[in-house]
């Protein structure tokens, strides 16, 4: 349809928004487009699954116009169109957060109410505004809240970047030096963009590490190089807690980054759980502010390499053949001590590549799981 002609003061938009799609967008850019200003309420059940004040950060992240005020609140209210008294209810509920949006968005009267609802003519009334349609049909946006629950994938088109990044599925290939992480993390996602469609922009998280290792010596060398001493090698890098803490929080970052830009998977070559072994081994200690960045993430399923059958390649940075046996052995305590679901990758390159898309396919397979809104 096309944008309204008239001049709105005070636009309302309302909803779940559970999660955002492009159809609550869409709602929201037709508002912004026909109002002066424009309050879009997020209204959440404590029932449901998606934290408010994530929902409100996406909202306000795909809206950052000044005009656009983007205000969340709590609705547990039943939903019966037909009983005045529970629409009298989310009434109340809905003038409570417009009135928490500042004095301005409370003062001046809402006079254009924006839905694609059948409900929105009712709501115009009882806000004494107009209704105005967008796409009440689903034919420039044939997606809903309810779809994307159900399937992710299949709405993922419709879904923005901060979405993206919060449904996809991430998994993490750790293992000791010279076992394959990087090659495997490459080959999964080379795999799943040969899929095609949707699955055509996974990605794969480098290691962050071993780039903060090569600064770390070359800076090292052009000490030694200045000072006048022999060139620096690995054994005269001192580490410190705060180089894992960069370690950690870069690599996290980074992960985050390339989950917006990708497919409903991304594939990470090691993560901050990692990095607070790295931390173990270097300095003999675990790190509480290391560990802190681990707890923030948010992961998956982890793929562990096992160093048997895989030769050991010196490369100049690596700690050597000697240390893997325990390497390996840590990652398997520290996965089954935090009751991480994992799967040990052995055999060929090929055999594990098989292995690890079977588990990735599995994990794919059993969803996403949302609490069912309140009805």
């Amino acid at each position: 349809m096309s944008q309204p002609t008239r001049r709105f003061r005070h636009g309302l938009v309302l909803g779940k928004f559970y999660p955002p799609h492009a159809g609550h967008h869409l709602l929201i850019s037709t508002a912004a487009a026909a109002c002066d200003q424009v309050s879009v309420l997020v209204l959440a059940a404590s029932v449901e699954s998606i934290p408010l004040d994530l929902r409100v950060a996406w909202v306000r992240e795909a809206h950052p116009e000044p005009h656009v005020r983007v205000l969340g609140g709590y609705d547990d209210v039943p939903i019966d169109y037909d009983d005045p008294e529970i629409w009298e209810a989310h009434m109340t509920v809905f003038r409570s957060v417009l009135a928490s949006g500042g004095e301005h968005a409370a003062r001046t009267p809402v006079d254009a109410v924006f839905t694609s609802e059948p409900y929105g003519d009712e709501l115009a009334r009882r806000f004494g505004a107009v209704h105005v349609p967008v796409d009440p049909c689903r034919s420039k946006v044939p997606c809903s809240s309810t779809l994307v629950r159900r399937d992710p994938v299949a709405c993922w088109e419709h879904l923005s970047p901060a979405v993206r990044a919060w449904l996809a599925r991430r998994v993490v290939v750790v293992g000791a030096e010279s076992t394959g992480t990087t090659t495997m993390a490459r080959a999964l996602a080379a795999a799943y963009r040969a899929r095609g469609g949707v699955w055509a922009e996974t990605r794969w998280v480098p290691e962050y590490g071993r780039t903060f290792t090569y600064e770390k010596l070359a800076l090292a060398q052009a000490e030694a190089l200045a000072a006048g001493r022999p060139p620096a090698t690995m054994d005269d890098l001192f580490w410190t807690t705060s180089d894992f803490v960069v370690i950690a929080e870069r690599q996290l970052t980074e992960e985050n980054r390339l989950a917006r830009l990708g497919s409903p998977v991304l594939f990470c070559d090691t993560d901050p759980l990692a990095t607070t072994i790295w931390h173990e081994r270097y300095l003999g200690f675990r790190s509480p502010e290391v560990e802190a960045v681990a707890a923030r993430a948010r992961h998956d399923l982890w793929l562990l390499t096992s160093h048997e059958g895989v030769p050991f390649e010196q490369d100049g940075y690596r700690d050597g053949e000697h240390i893997r046996p325990w390497m390996t052995e840590r990652f398997r305590e520290e996965l089954d001590k935090r009751g991480m679901p994992y799967v040990e990758l052995t055999g060929s390159h090929e055999e594990r590549l098989r292995t690890a898309i079977a588990a990735v396919d599995e994990l794919l397979a059993r969803g996403w799981e949302f609490a069912d809104p309140l009805g």
